[in-house]
């Protein structure tokens, strides 16, 4: 599934990029052939420009008036000098009659082309056959194929044809020319550079392509993974309890049945009564899995409706302490709170009055350090003791470069427990992970059988702090003891 999901994003880099590529190469073609055709025309409007003012022109009949004078090129005067000029640059020249007769050319050959006054430019086709005569097309015409199985040598050319007149007088008519072969070579060039260029590009996009669509499924997979042993954790955590309600469900009928075929069975109603408690613990056990897995895709979807108002942490830190003392007295296990003070320099009453107050949701932040010092309380020796410590700090929040102090709150819950061993922490927060990879609830001791939990515990507590924009860490050293660390920052109401 993997593999064809990666090649078809794959594929589909490829062709958006070859589309791309073919849309700028077709561009970049025209634009140039567009540029070279416009240096030719005004190449050769230039000719015409220096040709015309280089024409003597002499009057025909002195006798008449000026208004009825006629005039004439004199053609022997007017291109004497422009031959040798044109050819270098590859331009030939045509002077024509006022009636559209052929004088002069620079053509070894007449290439019989009708005239018709264009200074804009156009492009004719010129078709040589064998015996000289010739004939014309004009090439934007549909006119390309006609000679294409045919014994023709055709030539191309790009032409601007000016009217000289004086007056009302035409005088003939100059025609310049220019091979069009110097569009075409370049252009055909640029086509197979381009050509060349975007395949090798196409290519290029391909592989990198293959490898950015590898790297993109690769959170995918994980998480897809990550899915899986989600499904299969959660599978295993409920499938122990309902199996154990069954069993004690099917034990207590059982019973029930020998009860009714027996007068003198020893089963007594204390016997059920142990069966239900046992019952009732593990649904309430199945209950409290399904609250915690509720909460957390509630977390992941975005859809948790969290009720943020003003929380004194230190109240609420004294309460979770004092509900977790019959635990620790039960292990004799010393708990204790300690609030560091704000500093002596501190003189804003309204600020020492809410020196460790933040906006955050009550409920959660019971959850999350209920589950901190429970953990701590479960994995402490007897006679151990655990430590909770709150204090307020500033510290830096850097925006776009800038650094901004803000207030945050710090607490520390610190035991002398067994630890957690160094390669451990990295997974330590990670849904249905424990330390202990037997995964079972079942153990004769009662002790081990509360402390034994389903593994969502720090996954939970590591959502409310996120929830909370806030960050917890964890150091630990084996048979030393752990240290949980949550920050949080102080937010405004309504923030």
């Amino acid at each position: 599934m993997f593999q064809a999901t990666r090649r078809r994003l794959a594929l589909w880099y490829t062709a958006i990029t070859a589309v791309l590529l073919l849309l700028f190469a077709c561009g970049v073609y025209l634009y140039v052939r567009n540029t070279l055709i416009e240096r030719i025309d005004d190449t050769l409007n230039h000719v015409v420009e220096v040709v015309e003012r280089s024409l003597v022109i002499e009057p025909v009949n002195f006798s008449v008036t000026s208004a009825a004078k006629q005039y004439r090129i004199n053609i022997e005067a007017s291109f004497r000098n422009n031959a040798n000029t044109v050819e270098d640059d590859r331009i030939d020249i045509e002077w024509f009659s006022s009636t559209g007769d052929l004088l002069w050319s620079t053509f070894s050959e007449p290439i019989n082309i009708p005239i018709h006054s264009n200074l804009n430019g156009e492009t004719v086709r010129v078709v040589r056959q064998e015996n000289g005569a010739g004939s014309w097309g004009d090439l934007a015409g549909r006119q390309e194929n006609k000679y294409e199985h045919q014994d023709f040598s055709p030539l191309i050319l790009r032409q601007v044809t000016q009217r000289v007149e004086i007056g009302r007088q035409v005088l003939g008519y100059l025609r310049v020319s220019h091979p069009w072969f110097e569009v075409t070579k370049p252009s055909r060039q640029l086509i197979f550079d381009l050509a060349l260029g975007t395949g090798l590009m196409v290519l290029s996009v391909a592989a990198s392509g293959w490898f950015l669509s590898g790297k993109a499924m690769e959170p995918v997979h994980q998480s897809y993974q990550r899915l899986k042993q989600f499904t299969a954790d959660a599978s295993h955590e409920l499938r122990s309890p309902i199996a154990l309600i069954q069993t004690n469900v099917q034990v207590a009928l059982a019973d029930l049945e020998s009860l009714e075929a027996s007068e003198t069975s020893t089963v007594t109603a204390s016997h059920y009564r142990q069966q239900l408690k046992i019952v009732e613990r593990l649904t309430q056990r199945l209950g409290k899995l399904v609250n915690d897995l509720l909460f957390l895709a509630r977390q992941d979807s975005g859809i948790a409706q969290e009720s943020f108002s003003l929380c004194p942490l230190d109240a609420l830190l004294m309460e979770v302490v004092e509900e977790q003392q019959l635990l620790a007295a039960e292990k004799n296990i010393m708990l204790s709170l300690e609030l560091i003070d704000p500093p002596a320099t501190e003189t804003n009453l309204e600020l020492l009055e809410n020196w460790f107050t933040l906006t955050g949701d009550w409920n959660q932040l019971v959850r999350l350090f209920t589950n901190l010092i429970g953990n701590a309380l479960r994995y402490t020796r007897d006679r151990g003791h655990v430590n909770v410590e709150l204090k307020r700090f500033e510290a830096i929040y850097r925006v776009s470069g800038l650094g901004y102090m803000t207030p945050q709150l710090q607490v520390k819950i610190s035991d002398s427990g067994i630890g957690i061993p160094a390669e451990s922490l990295p997974k330590l927060f990670d849904r249905f992970y424990r330390v202990d990879p037997a995964r079972t609830h079942s153990s004769p001791d009662k002790a081990t059988e509360k402390t034994t939990g389903s593994g969502l515990g720090l996954a939970i507590a590591r959502a409310i702090v996120e929830n909370h924009q806030g960050q917890i860490h964890v150091e630990s050293v084996l048979d030393q003891g752990t240290t949980f660390t949550v920050v949080l920052p102080i937010l405004a109401s309504g923030e």
